[in-house]
């Protein structure tokens, strides 16, 4: 019994290692832009997918990774001059649809290229999973960790020590203000974008070993992402990180000791539970009034 709490543990980390990046890269664009961006999914499924395509044709990992990373960047600049770029001034709920819309097309482009089937990337690391108390560690999952800390301690040190973190906090909390003080709104927007693609295509590439990749699965890592978000509180860098690790343990051990089709229900129990009880999120508060 100990041995199997020990995989989930094992288990739940790494999934929630995964929920805590995407999480964070939403509350980065919801930070600088106030956009929920729910295409997020689409550009990591996107990044990974081409990883496999140049590394199909014969490219080194870290050349199709790098050339990944550039292609889904240049892209999700494009659609949001494209498309948030243009709506600017709208409402939430409309840069909200716009996001969807963008998902859904996304998705599509994905089926139109590489179908159906699954693939898969290769581990950073060639060595054998790694024992520990009877349980297994992929090692894979040790770059997800790391991933997800050097995210947080990177974009924490951005917003809290650096003048553009926090000229871009400014942005969000008084546009006008920020205006008369000279900083470009429009280029903070195409810069966030840009930024959400990149890093979001580094998590595709840094998961892809571990979960395998097929074109829809951006969808449901987006709803996980925004999940794992709205527990910490929607504004909290730190709580993206918290609801993340918190939903992925939850989610393993529900399906180790329960059923493994509880899953996506227990995400949603605990959304609704957390907007029920504080909709703010965990640590929702105490990142306002750090702000």
């Amino acid at each position: 019994m100990g041995e199997q709490l020990l995989q989930l543990l094992f288990s739940g980390l790494t999934l929630g290692s995964i929920y805590s990046i995407i999480a964070l890269i939403l509350v980065i664009t919801y930070k600088v832009t106030g956009i929920l961006n729910l295409a997020l999914g689409e550009f990591l499924v996107i990044g990974a997918l081409l990883t496999v395509s140049f590394k199909s044709m014969g490219m080194p990992l870290i050349a199709a990774s790098l050339l990944a990373i550039i292609i889904v960047a240049l892209l999700a600049g494009v659609l949001e001059r494209l498309t948030v770029n243009k709506a600017r001034g709208a409402s939430s709920l409309t840069m909200l649809i716009i996001t969807i819309g963008i998902s859904i097309s996304l998705r599509g482009l994905a089926l139109l290229i590489w179908g159906t089937d699954t693939y898969s990337l290769p581990s950073f690391t060639a060595s054998g999973p790694i024992m520990a108390g009877g349980a297994a560690l992929n090692p894979q999952s040790i770059w997800v960790f790391l991933l997800a800390a050097a995210t947080l301690i990177c974009v924490n040190t951005f917003f809290g020590r650096t003048y553009w973190g926090k000229a871009v906090k400014a942005s969000v909390l008084s546009p006008i203000g920020a205006q008369l003080q000279g900083i470009n709104l429009s280029t903070i927007s195409l810069a966030a974008f840009v930024f959400s693609g990149a890093l979001a295509t580094t998590a595709g590439i840094c998961i892809g070993p571990v979960t395998m990749v097929t074109y829809d699965m951006g969808f449901m890592l987006g709803v996980k992402g925004f999940i794992a978000a709205t527990i910490g509180g929607l504004g909290s860098i730190s709580g993206a990180v918290l609801g993340g690790l918190i939903l992925g343990l939850l989610e393993a051990y529900s399906s180790g000791l329960i059923s493994s089709g509880l899953n996506d229900a227990i995400s949603i129990v605990i959304l609704l539970a957390v907007l029920l009880i504080r909709p703010e999120g965990i640590l929702g508060a105490i990142s306002e009034r750090k702000i």
